[in-house]
């Protein structure tokens, strides 16, 4: 047998297959994944959100110190780092919002709040006042709401005069994957105006994004009809919900409703690029709530974490300790035994676990992103693991440029 005739008839048969591969999958997103998104109607919006944000999420930790302590079981060194990440980062990715949040207010001042907004973020963003990420969320391409969105997103745009780094889009209640071109056809209007470019996420919170009319998954049809400016798929816990008929009692980031939408969008966006995000709890540690939501919040962002949604909504700022918590304490906990593992991986060490190539590329995406949030700093993991920041990104297989 030739086989030198065979590799090349076989690279021929299967170098379509390739090409769409290559295409459709490409891999991890470039650059760090932040942790949560905040949601800001846009009225309250101003330069210093975040510095106040900042304050008011450690004045809720000061206030309860002993309940908050409480819950992190009395963990004194996670309660340290929870405060250093609020006085250092206390809000990763803000969302500052004119749908559900914001509402219908007339035409007049939605206008007003979205060309202060944009100009407040300006200003935020020279004076570096502002989170790392951040974006806006319009109303939704449904008939009734299509047209005050774009000019929502016209007059903020308009008003900032840019597409900053790190800037995105909310696009909610998408029901179709026409809507998503449409969104396509959108960033490249505002783009022949504007220096950057224009990129946007999807909230999952209608069956029909989930399940189409025809029995077919429409989330791996948006990705490819985003054209790769679609970042993430956000799932929309109440909307969602109610949509499936569920009682408002028991709504809740783990229904098995909310379980099996969020299992189809994890696969959907498998090595498409498209990240994921869990959505939100609407149980706000405020007044005699306080301990019972900060552990409600806790157990539901582990949870998350545990099922690979390294991101969700966060609706208050009181909510801002416990996802920090919660996330290093997930990422601190498992680091041992993932150095260890990783360490025994790369040299090629006998071990009780025999890992593959697969499983340290997790194992070095979970250090990654320890790394990325704070939980984690490079002296200990280079000290645990005798390997380098550059060496776990390229186990991780996590691409070092791109949007």
């Amino acid at each position: 047998m030739d086989l030198d005739a065979l590799t090349t008839e076989v690279d021929a048969l299967l170098a379509e297959a390739d090409q769409a591969l290559a295409r459709d999958y490409p891999g991890e997103r470039a650059g760090r994944q932040p942790v949560h998104t905040l949601y800001l109607p846009a009225d309250r919006y101003v330069e210093r959100s975040i510095h106040d944000i900042s304050r008011e999420a450690e004045q809720a930790v000061f206030d309860h110190a002993e309940e908050f302590l409480t819950a992190l079981g009395g963990d004194d060194d996670l309660m340290a780092r929870v405060l250093t990440k609020l006085d250092t980062e206390p809000v990763e990715d803000l969302r500052i919002d004119f749908e559900d949040g914001y509402g219908d207010r007339g035409d007049d001042e939605e206008d007003a709040a979205a060309e202060a907004a944009g100009l407040s973020l300006g200003v935020a963003l020279e004076q570096d006042e502002a989170s790392p990420f951040h974006g806006v969320r319009i109303k939704s391409f449904d008939p009734d709401t299509r047209s005050r969105g774009l000019r929502t997103l016209a007059r903020f745009l308009g008003a900032l005069d840019r597409i900053p780094e790190g800037f995105v889009v909310t696009l909610p209640k998408v029901t179709s994957v026409s809507q998503v071109e449409a969104m396509v056809l959108t960033c490249e209007r505002f783009e022949k105006d504007l220096d950057g470019r224009l990129l946007f996420e999807v909230q999952v919170e209608t069956p029909q994004s989930v399940l189409g009319p025809k029995g077919s998954v429409l989330l791996s049809r948006m990705v490819r009809a985003a054209d790769g400016r679609l970042t993430a798929f956000h799932y929309g816990t109440y909307d969602y919900s109610a949509a499936c008929g569920i009682a408002a009692g028991q709504q809740s980031l783990d229904h098995p409703a909310a379980d099996h939408a969020k299992a189809v969008m994890q696969v959907a966006a498998a090595g498409t690029g498209v990240r994921l995000s869990d959505g939100s709890t609407n149980r706000l540690p405020v007044g005699d709530q306080v301990l019972p939501a900060w552990e409600e919040h806790l157990r539901l962002v582990r949870r998350s974490l545990e099922r690979g949604f390294y991101q969700g909504w966060d609706l208050h700022p009181a909510q801002l300790p416990t996802r920090f918590a919660a996330t290093y304490a997930f990422f601190r906990d498992g680091f041992d035994a993932a150095a260890e593992r990783l360490s025994a991986y790369v040299g090629k060490r006998d071990s009780s676990i025999l890992d593959e190539p697969a499983t340290a590329r997790a194992l070095s995406d979970f250090v990654v992103r320890g790394l990325d949030c704070g939980a984690l700093d490079e002296a200990e993991v280079t000290s645990a693991t005798g390997l380098e920041t550059s060496t776990l990104m390229m186990l991780a297989k996590r691409p070092t440029t791109g949007e």
